[in-house]
């Protein structure tokens, strides 16, 4: 395993067959703000992220993944990445440079083992924000993704040696063996997650509510204005979070959480969790059950955006 160079998560970048309605759905039911716009592109900010925004949406023909961003502290640790994985033979998308996409900086792009496109970028400037007040049902940050991977272990090798990503907890299951894998870049229980799929895909992204009574507002907001729920509310064991999914308007899984565990990497020992546990998947057992139709949306669609960059 490679020394950590990566700091955080920055943004999720999504193509959508429907723009407009995937935009007035993270912007009305979700609670992001419309921070910049261009030609069938519209940059979502969280209202209490630093960051330029935590969703990109592109008009496209194909649903996608278009790019996960994570943060690197400087420049320097930019090229430093961007040289190990050249060398090991990791095909880069583009080369360190300047980044012409809201807040600028200096980063790169490149394929993960399955595809994905991935950027590390540092120097991005920092967003006027706010902070999220009581009672006020907004996501504050991005808080984690979670990818399919058909060749999960793979995935979490290549986390692992090439970006320094750690381990934290694993998921199991009596008859499937292990299922999903909580990664980490930071003393954040998880950024990342992996998931075992028949196929790569989205399994959902995540957003941090200010508290609970924050995220039970944002969870009944939802469900008054009809948005397909479709698992919790309830508190999972691995990362001690609150979780509500529901479907955007393209069939992603989208999340509401708070109170992500925070751990002490110099101790913290991972575990080997069994999910058919019914307290390992939510704690307070208030969630409906983990069945079939709940595995079935976090499947998602094939993901057609392998190994084909996206526009900048």
């Amino acid at each position: 395993m490679t020394d950590r160079l990566i700091t955080h998560l920055r943004h999720v970048d999504l193509a959508v067959p429907d723009l407009a309605r995937q935009q007035d759905f993270f912007t009305g039911a979700w609670g992001l703000t419309t921070e910049h716009t261009d030609t069938g592109i519209a940059f979502l900010a969280a209202e209490g992220s630093p960051e330029q925004y935590v969703i990109r949406l592109r008009q496209a023909d194909d649903k996608r993944i278009d790019l996960i961003s994570f943060g690197a502290a400087t420049p320097s640790d930019v090229d430093t990445l961007a040289a190990r994985l050249a060398s090991s033979g990791v095909r880069l998308v583009s080369e360190p440079g300047a980044i012409d996409t809201p807040g600028g900086g200096y980063g790169f792009r490149f394929f993960d083992n399955e595809g994905r496109t991935i950027e590390i970028s540092a120097d991005v400037a920092v967003r006027a924000h706010r902070k999220v007040e009581q009672g006020e049902s907004i996501p504050v940050r991005l808080s984690h993704v979670v990818i399919n991977s058909a060749d999960p272990e793979g995935t979490r090798a290549f986390y692992e040696k090439h970006l320094g990503f750690r381990l934290s907890d694993i998921l199991m299951h009596p008859r499937m063996g292990e299922m999903m894998w909580f990664m980490r870049v930071n003393s954040w229980h998880h950024s990342m997650a992996i998931a075992r799929c028949p196929h790569p895909s989205l399994h959902h992204v995540s957003f941090e509510m200010r508290g609970l009574d924050e995220y039970m507002r944002g969870t009944g907001r939802l469900l008054r204005a009809g948005v397909e729920k479709i698992w919790g509310p309830g508190r999972h064991l691995a990362g001690n979070n609150t979780f509500s999914y529901f479907l955007d308007p393209h069939g992603n899984t989208m999340e509401y959480t708070t109170e992500l565990e925070l751990i002490d990497e110099d101790t913290w020992h991972p575990h080997l969790y069994d999910f058919s546990d019914p307290e390992v998947s939510d704690q307070w057992g208030t969630a409906n059950a983990m069945n079939e139709f709940v595995a079935q949306k976090s499947f998602n669609d094939p993901d057609k955006g392998l190994f084909v960059a996206p526009p900048v």
